[in-house]
């Protein structure tokens, strides 16, 4: 967990809303200098402010609507910080709490240095990556509508297909399979949604790869020499990471992409493991779908995977390839260089 600790004449907690702002400032011995309810406006947020420019930090939790707040101080250089929703529980913890409080709090963790950073991601490449992940929750979606089709299908007691139900032709078997038309009707629904998701996410995916190789080349074209991992991961990681030298070690890495589990231990005791959802869920889908794909047509690879279920159980020996996979790919986006597939296998 990282703190803010650079000192400054005032800090400014902000608890944000969709509609409002709850501001407070503190200077730097901790008297209230501002403490008042605005417009979640950023006229009105910039003419509360504009006295202290150049003399204040702000502070914002990482809720769903930071991002003008961030984009408004970039344009008018005020320092920003971003805090970790999990991390500020001295916000959620108090027996009272409101708007007002809450902003305190904010402020006070601020001039305390107990602020936790979460990361002020990049304006340039945000947008970018909500879309991703927006990708994902429909992809998502389309699996639960093949899912309710096949369920209705040995519902019914109809043969089964052996081909997917991202064929075309086998989604159109499913078009006049059914005698009942209120069934029926059902299916067309799915269908109906299916054929456009198809339609539409093909050319989704074509423009976010024209994005990624305009944002970060480098980082797509190294990403691409992994056995494993295709356009989707590779976009994935790129983005879900930003820059990799926000990352000082590959340990911290690792652990920001749930690739690793932490002792919880008190008085020489371990208690098993704590936080192992705090970090990027969507790094930790990328990398455990590569360690997958890794193994598919890679005897090499298959017999490291049998070495290590020697020592553990096969998701353990999963979860340790996939780790080992995260580690080869922060050394190679940090010293600029391409998968080598004999010296992965032989570390």
């Amino acid at each position: 967990m990282k703190f803010y600790t650079k000192l400054h004449d005032f800090y400014c907690g902000i608890d944000l809303h969709a509609r409002i702002l709850y501001v407070c400032i503190l200077n730097d011995k901790g008297e209230k200098v501002v403490h008042k309810k605005i417009k979640a406006d950023k006229h009105a947020l910039l003419s509360l402010i504009e006295p202290y420019i150049g003399q204040v930090v702000i502070g914002v939790e990482c809720m769903h609507c930071w991002y003008w707040v961030s984009d408004l101080c970039k344009e008018h250089d005020v320092d920003f910080v971003l805090g970790h929703a999990l991390y500020m529980k001295a916000i959620h913890g108090g027996k009272a709490k409101n708007d007002k409080i809450d902003s305190y709090k904010i402020a006070s963790l601020l001039r305390g240095g107990n602020f936790p950073l979460a990361y002020d991601y990049p304006s340039e490449m945000r947008a970018t990556r909500d879309l991703l992940r927006r990708r994902t929750k429909l992809v998502q979606h389309g699996a639960q509508l093949k899912a309710h089709i096949v369920n209705t299908n040995s519902q019914y007691n109809y043969p089964a297909l052996e081909l997917h139900m991202k064929n075309k032709c086998v989604r159109e078997e499913f078009r006049t399979r059914y005698d009942d038309p209120v069934v029926q009707r059902n299916i067309n629904f799915d269908l109906a949604i299916l054929d456009s998701y198809a339609q539409e996410l093909k050319y989704l995916e074509c423009f976010l790869e024209r994005k990624a190789q305009q944002h970060r080349p480098d980082y797509y074209a190294q990403l691409r020499t992994v056995p494993g991992i295709g356009l989707i991961l590779a976009m994935t990681i790129l983005y879900e990471i930003g820059d990799i030298e926000r990352f000082e070690s590959v340990q911290k890495f690792a652990s920001y992409s749930r690739l690793v589990k932490c002792k919880a231990e008190s008085a020489g005791k371990i208690y098993g493991t704590s936080g192992n959802k705090i970090g990027n869920g969507h790094l930790k889908w990328a990398f455990s779908e590569a360690a997958i794909l890794y193994l598919r047509g890679n005897d090499k690879a298959r017999r490291y995977l049998n070495k290590l279920q020697k020592r553990m159980s096969k998701a353990k020996a999963l979860s340790a390839l996939a780790h080992k996979l995260g580690r080869a790919v922060y050394f190679m986006l940090k010293n600029k260089t391409v998968f080598d597939d004999e010296r992965f296998l032989s570390a």
